[in-house]
Formats: C-alpha cells, structure tokens, sequence
C-alpha cells in the first residue's frame, strides 16, 4: 500500500507550455532600467569582499601536482599538502623566477623544477604564502595588494544546499571585460527569455531590489522563470538574484523544483586594474538539490552529469559573455555610462 501511495502522489516536473512565441512575448526594455542596474551594481560594488578572489573548482587543485593561476595580474601557484591541506603563494620560484605552476610536487612540498628549492607552505627566502580556503566547491585565495580592501578572515561564501545533498559543478571561462561588466549581466534578469530563448520562457521580475531602504537582505530580484528542457517541456521555479560581495551573483531556487539549489557566478580579474584590454574570468558553480527520491541516483552519477551542467553553462555563457564585451567596448569607448 506505501509503495502505491507514493507512486499515486508522485507528480512530473515539466510542465507543458502554450504561451507566446518569441517574438510574441511581451517586451522587458523599459522594466530593464539601466539605472536601476547601475544602482544595484553600485551597491554590491560597495559590499566588502575581505581581498579573496576565487580561483577555480575545489577538485581542480590535486593532490601530488601544482595548479597555476593568474589574479590581478599577480600569479599564482596552488597545490594540497600531504594531508590534503591548500596551499598558495606567489607563481615565481624565490630563487630565479621559475614557474612554479610547471614544478613538482613531493611529499606534499612544492619542489622547483629549476633548481629543487622546496617550499612547504611556510614563508621562505621572502616568498610569502598566501591565505587560501577550500569551501569544498571552489578555491578562494586572498591577495591583499590587489583588493586593496580591509582583510577579512574568511570570503563570503554563498548558503549552499547542505554538503552531500547536491550535484555540484564548476564552469570556467573567459572574456575581455571587468568582473563589473560581468556583475552587470547577471543583475539584468530581464534578457533572460530574449537572449536566452533555448534555456529560459516566461520569465517575469515579480520583485525589484528594494535599494537602501530595505538594507542588503531585501536587495535582490525575485524572478518567475519556466527552464526549458525540450520543446514546450519547461520546469517553472521562482528565483532570486541577489550580490553578496562585489565579484559574486547569486541565484537561489526559492520555489518549485530543485528549491535551495544556487548558481554562484564569480568574476575574477586576470589582469590588473589598469589594463588596457582586461580579461576576467567567470568562474560559475552550480549545486543541484532536489527532495525527489531518485536524486539519490542523481548524486552517484555526478560523474557522468558534471559534463552536462558544464556543458549547458557553457552554452549560456557563451551569450552572456558577448553581453559583458559589449559592455566594457561600449564603456571603455565613452558610449555607455559605467
């Protein structure tokens, strides 16, 4: 009897759609003012961010070989003690400037390809680590001279679904823009069913950001949005957008299926401030969660489906760094305010 009640009270997802065609649906360009973005970019641009900067997924960095990166045009080398612990620190060896990013890892000790010098971690011969934290998603590494901010002890980590609910996944790419541009975009829901008519329909902002009146709790858009799985098949969820620091987005599922699961979007600056062409680096994580019984079966493939939620971030991203380009030509060029 239990197993035929659940089966009786199990509903499907999807839904079918029968709204208006592309072309039909009902413009969003005067709902898309662009002061209200600018205001609301402005204020997460105000937040503090404590000087870290995420670097890449979790399981990028492992163990027994280094992993070189780039931030605010300062590099970077990262690699996990024996016991797994992150490291990082500057990317050129103390000695003669080898790159570390191409050496070895021993023991758990950084060793240089050059000459051998080996580092563990600690400071050395003025090569100074850096402080680094591994959320269990991505990495994060704190650089001082390139936020310019007052420190902070930890980042400001997005509330994720509890560790090993979820599926997680982490797509890196890169455009020639600032991480605002990048802010910009994910700020501006309202291109949503327009630019994105593959993935997104029926999409409507139900609430604005409050602005300084309701403080930074209320400072988030609140969005009705249908994810188009084929066809007219469209899974319809309520959203919410909103800034944490001034490099991260995030949007959690408040309603409707997969509820408290998030994409973090985080725009890292790979060269510094005063470039002349910048390049950043949007490094998104998404973490599916879901109360359906068969997402058990979800977790053990993760595997197998963290090719596939790169693959669909890829394709948005694809657009949505065109849209963040534009941005900075247009800035840069005195053509668009920002």
């Amino acid at each position: 009897m239990t197993d035929r009640a659940d089966k009786a009270r199990w509903t499907s997802p999807l839904r079918r759609r029968r709204g208006p065609g592309w072309a039909e649906q009902t413009p969003t360009w005067r709902a898309a003012r662009p002061a209200l973005i600018a205001d609301t970019l402005k204020r997460a641009s105000a937040r503090p961010s404590g000087n870290w900067f995420v670097v890449g997924a979790s399981r990028a960095v492992r163990p027994g070989r280094p992993c070189g990166r780039t931030v605010g045009g300062v590099e970077v080398v990262l690699w996990r003690s024996e016991s797994g612990d992150l490291r990082a620190g500057p990317g050129a060896c103390p000695h003669l400037g080898a790159p570390l990013r191409d050496s070895r890892v021993v023991c758990g000790t950084l060793v240089c390809h050059w000459h051998g010098l080996a580092l563990d971690g600690a400071a050395f011969a003025g090569w100074q680590p850096y402080p680094v934290h591994d959320d269990g998603v991505l990495v994060w590494v704190r650089l001082d001279a390139v936020g310019g901010e007052e420190p902070s002890e930890r980042p400001v980590v997005p509330a994720r679904p509890a560790p090993g609910s979820g599926v997680d996944a982490v797509f890196t790419a890169v455009g020639r823009c600032e991480p605002q541009d990048v802010v910009a975009n994910r700020l501006d829901p309202w291109h949503g069913s327009w630019f994105h008519p593959y993935s997104f329909v029926d999409l409507t902002v139900v609430r604005e950001p409050q602005g300084d009146e309701g403080g930074d709790e209320d400072d988030a858009f609140v969005v009705d949005v249908s994810f188009r799985v084929a066809g007219r098949l469209v899974v319809p969820v309520r959203a919410e957008f909103t800034a944490p620091e001034p490099r991260t987005v995030l949007m959690r599922i408040t309603e409707g299926e997969g509820a408290t699961s998030v994409v973090e979007t985080h725009a890292t600056p790979l060269t510094a401030a005063d470039a002349d062409r910048p390049r950043t680096a949007v490094i998104e994580a998404v973490v599916a969660a879901s109360d359906r019984r068969g997402f058990a079966l979800a977790r053990a493939a993760a595997p197998v489906l963290r090719p596939l939620m790169r693959g669909t971030a890829g394709r948005l991203w694809r657009d949505d760094l065109a849209y963040a380009e534009r941005r900075w030509e247009l800035r840069s060029t005195g053509r668009f305010p920002g």
